[in-house]
């Protein structure tokens, strides 16, 4: 085939959400900026299904939606059952494990065998599972992303958990991960989204180095823009992080905040996140008595995303690791003020310190509280820090370039002609 030629692209994602984590952000803008380079995509997803761009086709594949945000872990009805995959699911589920990743891939792969030579390359996006091997076997190409090895997420929820059951729990969870390794050893290309995500996925899943290639996230530059006029609130910080993933580190940052109140007691943090009726964050409000200065917004769509950063005089990103972080990459685009950790692949996406964030080192909340007071004392390292940043995304890190350099990969795997 001609590679120079446009593409027919499968792009596959077990959850689409593009309102609750990157990898549902991912899919929806690189599938558009490939189709502006003129190629054609169509996106199989689970739920919950993506909000695919003008141009992109979408391809629901149904699962039992065994985690919809409304009734977790449910009991479907009887009548819900259609195959082998949906009980295999369910089945997983009622053992510890999170069967989505596989089944997923094994309802992929029985529609892509449908469509036999309707695509001339297949995405894969984090889901690395077994379905895809049957995929290779058919002579279609496949490539995978790997926004980051969920061991990651494995081996510090493992740190945190001090009961055996609760250990027991986690470690059946992510059984998968076994699964994404044989697959992604299988596998001709992957791409990582860093330089972090690339040395944390040859280490977790034994890759060769030589077969994973770094393509950096994009951010849209003309939603995640400036604001025209100052409309930020004195003292307002903003934050993006699950209460209930310690891998995002939000306890830290209500820590943090305590210690910035003795200085800035006016200070309210804005949580673009789910809120938990228990655990460590949900402790950490009552013991410092800042129920009445944190504030959750779980559901935000894009507009009020981008209102809550122009409302804010600075962002801060506390995680314990980051595959990329597009929090981080949307803030610096909206021109806001940011504080981050050290932790994964922050340095690579924001600088060195002090050139287009402050970076403190990761689980430090003194620290992090030291560079939160010093951007809300100061409107001129503020405005610094903004400017910076918004050039640093547009020169580095847009859609269109993330599209260029994902399509070069495919053709380092498409036959010739």
């Amino acid at each position: 085939m001609d590679t120079a030629g446009p593409l027919r692209i499968a792009l596959l994602t077990y959850r689409g959400n593009p309102y609750s984590g990157g990898q549902g952000v991912y899919v929806r803008y690189l599938s558009k900026a490939l189709v502006d380079l003129g190629h054609e995509v169509t996106v199989f997803s689970g739920q919950p299904y993506p909000d695919v761009l003008e141009g992109v086709s979408l391809a629901p594949l149904p699962s039992l939606d065994l985690y919809r945000t409304d009734d977790p872990f449910r009991v479907p009805k009887r009548e819900e059952f259609r195959d082998g995959i949906d009980y295999l699911e369910f089945g997983t589920m009622c053992a510890g494990g999170f069967p989505e990743p596989l089944t997923f891939t094994l309802r992929a792969a029985r529609e892509l065998m449908k469509q036999r030579g309707r695509f001339d390359i297949v995405h894969d996006n984090q889901s690395l599972g077994y379905g895809l091997l049957r995929v290779l076997r058919a002579g279609v190409p496949v490539v995978a992303t790997i926004h980051h090895p969920c061991t990651v997420d494995r081996d510090i929820e493992l740190t945190r958990a001090e009961a055996w059951k609760r250990r027991l729990s986690v470690t059946r969870f992510y059984a998968f991960t076994r699964m994404q390794a044989r697959v992604a050893r299988r596998l001709e290309r992957v791409i990582a989204v860093s330089e972090t995500a690339k040395t944390d996925a040859v280490r977790a899943f034994d890759l060769p180095p030589e077969s994973v290639a770094v393509v950096h996230n994009g951010v849209d530059v003309e939603l995640f823009r400036p604001a025209a006029t100052d409309i930020s609130i004195p003292r307002r910080i903003v934050t993006t992080a699950s209460a209930d993933v310690p891998l995002k580190g939000l306890v830290y940052l209500i820590e943090a905040l305590a210690k910035v109140r003795t200085e800035h007691e006016d200070a309210h943090l804005v949580v673009v996140g789910s809120t938990a009726d228990e655990g460590p964050v949900a402790g950490a409000i009552e013991r410092f008595g800042l129920t009445d200065a944190v504030t959750f917004e779980p559901r935000v769509d894009w507009t009020r995303l981008v209102e809550l950063y122009h409302q804010a005089e600075v962002a801060v990103v506390p995680s314990l690791y980051e595959g990329f972080s597009l929090p981080a990459a949307e803030a610096m685009s909206c021109g806001v003020a940011l504080v981050a950790t050290d932790a994964g692949a922050l340095p690579e996406v924001v600088g060195a310190d002090g050139e287009a964030a402050l970076v403190v080192r990761a689980g430090d909340a003194g620290e992090m509280a030291g560079a939160i007071n010093s951007v809300l004392g100061d409107s001129g390292l503020r405005r610094r820090l903004g400017h910076a940043g918004r050039a640093r995304i547009l020169d580095r890190f847009t859609w269109r370039s993330a599209a260029q350099a994902t399509v070069a990969q495919y053709e380092r795997v498409l036959p010739s002609c």
